[in-house]
């Protein structure tokens, strides 16, 4: 890792584990519609993707299926309660230390298929914000996880060429493996 220039970070479970808590927002919106959103359908199908595609999913699944803007027009107000429930994000104390070290070495980017309005005030409210060159959200990029687009966005804003991703989805893996970079 003498040559590595760069580590790029997924956010939700990586750096913060929120997926219990889009999962429950998610699922607090649309109960009202008839769409119920288990947990285990969630982490194994949810995680890691763009909002956008697991919504076009519910809706295709809807028993009767629904138009997916319907659903998505849900989305500000699952934005809104995940904004009011992560006031207070629970970082893991020794995070900023850990990224303040990273730092003097490497260049340092979040890459997400969150939206960048939804994770941008977390990493200020925790403290860390500081710490990243780059900030990569979902609607920053035309092809999501899997595809490579969001970490070549990072390495291009970063002017970097070689970079250590870490990821903790199948869907970010090979995002990261298909940009050409260690994960």
């Amino acid at each position: 890792m003498s040559d590595l220039q760069a580590i790029f970070f997924d956010f939700d479970g990586v750096l913060l584990d929120t997926e219990p808590v889009h999962w429950a927002c998610w699922a607090e919106v649309l109960a009202p519609l008839g769409i119920a959103l288990g947990w285990e359908y969630y982490r194994d199908r949810c995680i890691g993707i763009d909002d956008r595609d697991m919504v076009r999913t519910l809706a295709a699944r809807a028993d009767p299926p629904r138009e997916w803007d319907t659903l998505w027009a849900f989305y500000p107000e699952k934005k809104r309660l995940f904004q009011q429930r992560m006031a207070a994000p629970p970082f893991e104390p020794d995070l900023a230390a850990l990224l303040a070290g990273l730092h003097r070495t490497y260049r340092l980017a979040v890459v997400t298929s969150s939206s960048t309005s939804e994770i941008e005030p977390l990493l200020v409210g925790g403290g860390i914000r500081e710490h990243f060159d780059t900030i990569v959200g979902g609607e920053e990029v035309t092809r999501h996880k899997p595809a490579p687009e969001p970490y070549l966005l990072a390495a291009a804003r970063l002017g970097v060429r070689r970079a250590l991703v870490l990821e903790d989805s199948a869907a970010g893996i090979a995002s990261g493996r298909a940009a050409g970079f260690e994960v």
